[in-house]
């Protein structure tokens, strides 16, 4: 087994300083955050990896770089409230919930919820709410929110999500087709969302009622 801490700090130095994450508070996270206990333990040893890489149910726990690009683009301050969509393993649950003061984060699937959930119990983060859903509603009774990240490639920004997202307020989501995305950044200003683009990416499909079917995938 290789030393994971030793990695994770290696991991920051050489994948994320150098591709321009410079946002103090989302390296001091990606250092803190022990990246290998979201994934199974055959897997333990590329957690540092600068991949993608499985977590069950055909989902994956993204590369540590497009972690942290989602992240710092959110520009997430203490007093921030976060909707995240796709917690998945739950590692960028955790870095939100380093960063935020409140994380509510959305799930399709159970089994990966659950397992979110006791991982981030056992580590202590009591700023996270969990639930099981279709992610292109939203939550609404949460909402407004400061931030929120879509873990998932969609056609196009879901209509609900805009809604729930404060004036002010910063979205990133991967869009494009059920391949390959664009990763984009968008500022809501006057009710509508102000766009920029972070460049190429692949994410698993944005499956709901307002992204992709799941008959389609």
């Amino acid at each position: 087994m290789i030393n994971p801490d030793h990695a994770r700090l290696k991991m920051v130095e050489e994948q994320l300083v150098p591709r321009g994450i410079t946002d103090s508070r989302v390296l001091e996270a990606m250092r803190k955050v022990p990246r290998h206990l979201f994934l199974e333990e055959a897997l333990a040893d590329r957690a540092y990896d600068d991949s993608a890489l499985p977590i069950g149910e055909k989902q994956t726990i993204s590369q540590p770089y497009i972690v942290a690009l989602m992240t710092q683009a959110l520009a997430l301050r203490e007093t921030d409230r976060v909707l995240e969509i796709g917690t998945g393993s739950g590692y960028q649950t955790a870095i939100l919930a380093e960063l935020a003061e409140r994380v509510y984060s959305i799930e399709r699937v159970k089994s990966l919820a659950l397992q979110a959930r006791e991982r981030l119990d056992r580590m202590g983060y009591r700023n996270v709410a969990i639930r099981i859903g279709d992610g292109t509603y939203g939550w609404g009774n949460a909402a407004p929110f400061d931030a929120i990240l879509v873990a998932a490639g969609s056609p196009s920004v879901p209509p609900l999500l805009v809604e729930q997202l404060r004036e002010g307020g910063r979205l990133v989501i991967p869009v494009g087709d059920r391949h390959v995305q664009r990763l984009q950044v968008g500022v809501k200003q006057g009710g509508q969302l102000v766009v920029s683009d972070l460049g190429d990416c692949v994410f698993v499909p944005f499956i709901g009622a307002f992204a992709w079917n799941a008959d389609a995938c």
